[in-house]
């Protein structure tokens, strides 16, 4: 299933052709007790053969979702399994009945970019306007869902859950709509809220900031193209230098009309790290690209720097710092923080220097003192984005471990490593084996048990 013209279906990128499921994986180190759950892990996974003509326009951003994960439990690697999110299309190529369910205008794609656990359910998400699916303990698909019917158009791939309700909070968006839309969605699973934010040329909106006084809101100029609708690419949005790129404010109970909008310099943000109020002011923390996907394209971008925007609401100012002009991405933080001020964030960079090695680094950013520490791992790890675990209920932040995949070139099959936080260099704590190569992909989050 390998192509020699797309380099997103080769090397690590490579779609695998199987579902697996093995149990009792090997672990070196010891899995901590405490870690009773999953780790879920998903991304783009194509299902072959493709053709040429979809081989040379095959999109990193598009392809069929596929979810991994490994259950964790009394200091077990119990099951690793990886399953296909099956859309209407995905259920079709594998001789499968579809589990039908809400769409919208029968828009219903495969999520491949986010999986979270929300009101005892586990989603898959996309974004651009289709639909989340409903997946088992088990990563098996149950089908798209509205949250009981509360969801009017399509769910985002980034939410924002604040930790003192329990509420998610996601902005989505669709290239047939005029507006944004900004919801909230209760701890147990249904759209207690919702405002459309009209905007301009359908921009692509991957994450939102929360504080607790305010939504903070990306307009920026990445839009709808006709024109690459008309040539059939499977993803129609490119860098358009003619919409202007602005930040948005909303008061949290406020509406579309409480939108104040400031113009920033054109840039990009997929991801961002969090943001808090600082009196009257906002920070926000992320990653940002001076620009992104030119014609489309997901290569060839400038690279992206670690950032913090401080806004003055009240002066419409956004001043603009940058904190590590390192490459890197897939910013992460102790998600029990978000909406309050952090120290700590975590990051992956795909070219690092530590002690005279070169390679892949997750990275440790202390922004009390300043200063960073990089985790280094050898070239074609292909590491990915590190999720935060908290040691129990009350630690401290920082005081957990960072889940990652990484791939070990002499199995030639992925692990799980396990690295105690405030031991970011030293040894991991546990490295379960996987029996297969995992692709590379997008995001992952830890799904804990129940209390």
């Amino acid at each position: 299933m390998t192509n020699v013209k797309n380099p997103y279906l080769q090397g690590l990128f490579a779609p695998v052709a199987e579902e697996v499921t093995a149990h009792d994986l090997p672990v070196t180190g010891r899995i901590p007790a405490g870690l009773r759950g999953r780790y879920l892990r998903i991304g783009p996974n194509p299902l072959g053969p493709l053709g040429p003509d979809e081989d040379a326009s095959y999109h990193l951003f598009t392809g069929a979702g596929m979810v991994h994960g490994i259950r964790l439990r009394d200091g077990r690697a119990e099951w690793y399994r990886n399953r296909w999110v099956r859309s209407r299309d995905v259920a079709e190529r594998l001789g499968e009945p579809w589990a039908a369910g809400p769409a919208v205008e029968g828009f219903d794609v495969s999520p491949n970019t986010h999986v979270i656990e929300h009101a005892g359910e586990t989603y898959a998400l996309i974004e651009a306007g289709a639909r989340p699916y409903r997946l088992d303990h088990e990563l098996g698909t149950l089908g798209p869902s509205d949250f009981g019917g509360t969801l009017k158009g399509g769910y985002p791939a980034h939410t924002k859950k604040d930790p003192d309700t329990g509420e998610l909070h996601a902005i989505g968006y669709y290239f047939g709509w005029e507006h944004l839309e900004y919801t909230v969605l209760s701890a147990d699973g249904r759209i207690v809220r919702s405002v459309e934010i009209p905007v301009a040329d359908s921009p692509m909106v991957h994450d939102l900031a929360l504080t607790q006084k305010y939504v903070v809101i990306y307009d920026l100029p990445i839009t709808f193209s006709m024109r690459l609708a008309e040539e059939g690419r499977s993803l129609p949005y490119e860098w358009n230098p003619k919409h202007p790129a602005r930040v948005g404010i909303m008061p949290r109970s406020g509406g579309a009309a409480d939108v104040r909008w400031i113009d920033i310099p054109p840039c990009w943000v997929f991801h961002t790290l969090n943001a808090y109020d600082d009196g009257d002011r906002v920070v926000v923390d992320l990653v940002s690209f001076p620009s992104f996907m030119n014609g489309g394209r997901t290569d060839g971008n400038p690279p992206p720097t670690l950032d913090r925007w401080t806004i003055d609401p009240a002066a419409l100012t956004v001043h603009q710092e940058t904190i590590d002009d390192r490459a890197q991405e897939f910013p992460r933080m102790d998600e029990r923080l978000v909406t309050r001020p952090h120290r700590y964030g975590y990051t992956v960079t795909a070219e690092a220097i530590v002690q005279n090695q070169a390679g892949e680094a997750l990275m440790k950013h202390d922004y009390v003192n300043g200063s960073s520490e990089a985790r280094l791992f050898p070239a074609g790890s292909g590491v990915g984005e590190a999720a935060f675990v908290p040691s129990g209920p009350s630690a401290a932040e920082d005081d957990g471990y960072l889940m990652a995949l990484t791939f070990d070139p002499e199995r030639q099959a992925t692990d799980l490593v396990i690295i105690a936080s405030q031991d970011f260099t030293g040894e991991p704590v546990a490295t379960v084996h996987l029996p297969v190569r995992v692709p590379l992909g997008f995001h992952g989050s830890w799904a804990p048990d129940a209390a």
